[in-house]
């Protein structure tokens, strides 16, 4: 049980950039995860390449990188990555780790990898031809005796250097694309934006249009109107003298008929005279020149022609320039 809980935390004690345990000083980045301070120097200087420093004891200032674990971007000061504050705790809890086990990072498991050709010997040598791990007698009797060797432990540093350096790279890497995607996301958005704007602006100005037409539109049905309104008052005016000239000729008609049925010569001629044949003779003359004239009542003088202008309007186009 003590030995699962000690790999247990010595798996909380593993720096994701040199995959070894956490190097003093340790620092604490602004989304609480820790990184060694010279990997985290060195995953600053893969993601600012354009930096440089001013001589060897200079120190990086201000820049940002992503934390590898959580890709939180962190923003440094002027103090770069010494600006950030050293994780004490952990750096107490390694040294406690380090005086209980007293053995380096895996010892426990390089004590069990023995040579499967000669079971008393460790592995302890790397076959540079090969690329496998082997034993020392193995390269004096063995398969690897003609095989260039190297010691296992240079080996494992030379390679675990490498594979941190080509983390470092891989992440510098992911924050660059990780930069243009955000990049090309804000270009989006200012395109959503520039497209909504020129819509409302394309739409102010066929408003605008449709304004004018509305206008032009009731000031040609009010010229309408006006001349229908004129033409009907004359014509009904006329009908009204025509109708009194009727109502009038019509009582006389009355009055003549009833003089007709007067069987007295004496009183016929006095309804007679009454009636007066003179104005029956002058209300029989109806005057025909007040007529409306042929034609009258046309309106299709009022028609336009809008052909030039619906084809101008289908010309609207985009300008050019600016």
């Amino acid at each position: 049980a003590e030995a699962r809980s000690m790999e247990s935390l010595e798996k909380q004690l593993i720096c994701p950039i040199c995959l070894e345990m956490f190097s003093k000083p340790v620092v604490i980045l602004p989304c609480q995860h820790n990184l060694c301070r010279k990997c985290a120097n060195d995953v600053f200087q893969a993601s600012n390449p354009l930096w440089q420093s001013r001589g060897p004891s200079a120190v990086p200032s201000g820049g940002r990188f992503r934390c590898p674990s959580c890709r939180h971007e962190v923003v440094l000061d002027r103090h770069g990555v010494y600006g950030l504050q050293r994780n004490l705790l952990v750096e107490n809890i390694i040294d406690i780790y380090k005086q209980e086990s007293a053995r380096p990072l895996h010892a426990k498991a390089e004590q069990h990898l023995m040579c499967e050709e000669h079971e008393d010997e460790r592995i302890n040598v790397y076959c540079l031809r090969c690329e496998v791990p082997t034993c020392s007698l193995c390269k004096v009797f063995g398969a690897h005796k003609d095989c260039e060797v190297a010691p296992l432990p240079a080996v494992y540093q030379r390679q675990k250097s490498e594979l941190s350096d080509g983390i470092a790279m891989l992440v510098a890497g992911n924050d660059r694309i990780q930069a243009i995607i955000t990049q090309m996301e804000e270009i989006c958005h200012t395109i959503e934006d520039n497209g909504r704007r020129q819509k409302q602006h394309l739409g102010l100005r066929f408003d605008a249009l449709y304004g004018i037409l509305e206008e032009r539109k009731k000031e040609l049905l009010q010229s309408i109107a006006q001349e229908q309104d004129e033409k009907v008052q004359r014509v009904r005016g006329l009908i009204r003298q025509y109708g009194d000239h009727l109502e009038a000729s019509s009582k006389l008609v009355e009055s003549a008929i009833q003089a007709m049925e007067e069987p007295q010569m004496a009183v016929y001629l006095q309804v007679r005279a009454g009636a007066g044949a003179a104005g029956i003779t002058d209300m029989s003359k109806v005057p025909m020149s007040s007529r409306p004239e042929p034609g009258y009542e046309r309106m299709d003088h009022f028609s336009v022609n809008v052909d030039c202008v619906a084809e101008m309007l289908r010309t609207i186009e985009f300008q050019t320039g600016t």
